[in-house]
């Protein structure tokens, strides 16, 4: 019977064939697949019938997966007539309903949205909703909500068979009702009436025209208001060299992994484990070996977050670098540390009483309003990572790198009185709080739990963060007064540290230093901010020098008109000084020379990359001003002797 089948299907192939019709049109139009069709030329060679066999190169599509052909079938297919979707769609973006940040992205919306094609909803997938269409036995389609409906509808008996449509909907179909169908939809619910439209809409460039576009056609059409009023647009995040994250290529990163860590092995298994091109498997291990020897560090959620916040800016494409994140896990610690900083220093009950801020309270509070003011313009600009910079900026190098240090100037000195003690630790306690609050959004578990402790303390009640306002500015001229009187007392500070490194001076050894050309209002900052600078630059005192007083020898640092001199006679050992500048200065005349050699041979300038000339012009800079430094100090200390 099969070798009377194969016969039967061999003289219909050579008919078909002399009709004109190719060998591979013949056997589709008999329902025979290609590898029948490879055993019946087979066949035909078998008993000499074949006459000649035509070799034809073509590029031939295969699944991935599978490794099967791919070959063209046309079938019919449902369409929806979009162009009476689009125009609503395209107006209320027009008129201002729905706003897209960044606004560039708008154009790329009207581009698709203006030249757009009516839209094939059919897929061939065994997941999905199915196509509401039933069809008889005479092939007359009827539509309708379910098969009891169009029975209904159209009084089809129940003696005749509907066959459904085998076909479902295109996922973006059954997406683009996701704003409303979540809700109850078609039903009229509370929860429809109360989040439809929502707020906004956070995605990615790559599916506006999909699911963007299509979420604005449904809402719009099946409920009369347009899903959302805002679409904020972020960048494509990609591997630490640019490119596009994939499994094929074995470059992503699974976030669990860098919030938990994974050891070498389990890594290698993840990435290597069901990909669909196996034989790419070895050189992935090799990427991922030479990447992340050692596997990837638990770094927790909330560094994570930070990074990703940081990263947001309005840019198309996003490098992911796995170090940025183990940055923001010292930015974590250091938030934890600066915690424990100040319940130590507050004790283990709120501090009450009369209480008179210092200086450098007010600028504390000052520049927290300041930071306030910068993160909620970042977030209300959908610009996270100014608000993400914003914060950080001001924790780690106004919070914990001066005012901690500064409280430290009034909680241990003798002579600070018990009010202004108590205005510190008020001061402290309620700077952390309002920046727990500050931070919460971006890193919501490391603040909660500091919260939790900080909060009894600062006089908060609440069960948890997440129910606490957000931190608002409040402007207060004093506090800005404050603020200008410790940027002097800081850059003071600054001065006296910058001319500690350049002389080699260890911070241990205590010195006076002499104020020359100080205006008034500088002799009034010295005697305000004393007590700080004494603290932190370790300056035992400070005399003005009269108008016609010679200045000794000393290393200078200038904070505008007025000059700090730190008097060298005594401080350090002259001749030990100079034999090591000497030093430093051979070594920068050597790396200049050795540059300047580079850039003077045309080959190099002219055929090396650009990058790498570039980079040999920077080094020639910054030895030249290292070389130039290095003898200003020569000469310095030179005048000692």
């Amino acid at each position: 019977m099969r070798h009377r089948k194969d016969m039967h299907d061999i003289q219909e192939l050579v008919r078909l064939h002399r009709l004109k019709l190719s060998t591979r049109g013949a056997a589709r139009a008999l329902g025979i697949s290609r590898n029948t069709l490879q055993r019946y030329r087979k066949l035909l060679s078998e008993a000499g019938l074949l006459e000649r066999i035509d070799e034809h190169r073509l590029m031939v599509p295969r699944g991935d997966r599978s490794g099967s052909v791919i070959e063209p079938w046309l079938t019919d297919q449902w369409y929806v007539r979009i162009e009476p979707l689009a125009r609503p769609a395209i107006e209320a973006v027009e008129q201002g309903r729905i706003r897209f940040v960044p606004e560039n992205w708008d154009r790329t919306y009207f581009e698709w949205m203006r030249n757009i094609k009516d839209w094939c909803i059919s897929r061939q997938l065994w997941w999905g909703h199915r196509i509401p269409a039933w069809y008889d036995p005479e092939g007359r389609v009827f539509v309708g909500r379910d098969e009891a409906a169009v029975r209904e509808a159209h009084g089809i008996d129940a003696g005749t068979p509907l066959r459904q449509d085998e076909d479902v909907l295109d996922t973006w179909f059954s997406s683009a009702l996701w704003p409303f169908s979540t809700l109850g939809w078609p039903d009229k619910t509370p929860e429809l009436a109360r989040y439809y439209p929502t707020s906004v809409l956070v995605t990615g460039f790559d599916i506006i025209f999909f699911w963007v576009a299509r979420m604005i056609m449904m809402g719009l059409k099946f409920t009369g208001e347009v899903p959302f009023r805002e679409v904020y647009i972020h960048g494509l995040i990609r591997d630490h060299e640019g490119q596009k994250m994939s499994k094929s290529k074995g470059n992503v990163i699974d976030p669990l992994d860098i919030v938990d860590g994974i050891d070498l092995p389990a890594l290698l298994a993840k990435r290597t484990t069901g990909l669909m091109q196996p034989h790419l498997a070895p050189a992935i291990e090799k990427a991922t070996r030479k990447q992340f020897p050692k596997g990837i560090a638990a770094y927790g959620m909330d560094a994570l977050r930070l990074t990703f916040a940081s990263m947001a800016t309005q840019s198309r494409d996003l490098r992911f670098d796995l170090g940025r994140v183990e940055g923001y896990r010292n930015f974590c610690n250091k938030l934890w540390n600066a915690a424990r900083y100040v319940m130590m220093a507050v004790g283990e009950s709120s501090p009450t009483g009369p209480a008179v801020l210092s200086t450098a309270d007010r600028w504390a509070r000052s520049r927290l309003d300041h930071a306030t003011r910068e993160v909620r313009a970042g977030l209300d600009g959908y610009r996270l990572d100014l608000a993400a910079q914003a914060a950080y900026e001001f924790t780690w190098y106004e919070f914990c790198d001066w005012y901690l240090e500064l409280s430290k100037a009034v909680l241990q000195a003798d002579t600070a009185s018990e009010a202004e003690k108590t205005g510190t630790r008020q001061t402290l306690l309620a700077v952390l709080e309002s920046l727990l609050r500050l931070l919460h959004p971006i890193m919501p578990f490391i603040t909660e739990e500091i919260w939790q402790r900080v909060a009894p303390l600062a006089g908060t009640a609440g069960p948890s963060i997440m129910l606490q306002p957000f931190p608002d500015a409040h402007d207060d001229p004093k506090d800005a007064d404050a603020a200008a009187d410790m940027r002097w007392a800081m850059d003071f500070t600054l001065g006296v540290r910058q001319i500690r490194g350049e002389m080699d001076i260890a911070p241990s050894v205590g010195f006076e230093v002499l104020l020359q050309d100080a205006s008034p209002v500088d002799l009034q900052r010295w005697q305000a901010s004393a007590a700080y600078v004494r603290k932190l630059a370790n300056v035992t005192g400070a005399r003005a020098l009269g108008h016609d007083e010679a200045a000794p020898p000393a290393a200078v640092a200038l904070m505008g008109q007025l000059k700090i001199l730190v008097p060298m006679a005594g401080l350090i050992d002259v001749e030990a000084e100079l034999a090591r500048l000497g030093k430093k200065r051979d070594k920068a005349a050597q790396d200049k020379a050795r540059s300047e050699a580079k850039l003077s041979r045309a080959d190099f300038v002219d055929h090396a990359p650009e990058a790498i000339v570039a980079q040999e012009r920077e080094r020639l800079a910054v030895a030249s001003r290292e070389l130039e430094q290095l003898e200003h100090q020569l000469e310095k200390v030179a005048l000692l002797r």
